[in-house]
């Protein structure tokens, strides 16, 4: 992965968060941190 196709994907992930918090109101970090708690449980399972 090259600088530029990751700093595309950061910033599209920044622009996704913020267009969240300013119209959409889903509350996605709320729902990635749940989901990611989720994931280390499952990963911490298989340890």
């Amino acid at each position: 992965m090259t600088n530029s196709i990751a700093l595309a994907l950061a910033l599209i992930v920044v622009g996704f968060f913020v267009l969240d918090a300013a119209v959409l109101h889903w509350n996605l970090p709320l729902l990635v941190g749940r989901q990611m708690l989720s994931l280390i449980e499952w990963v911490s399972f298989w340890r």
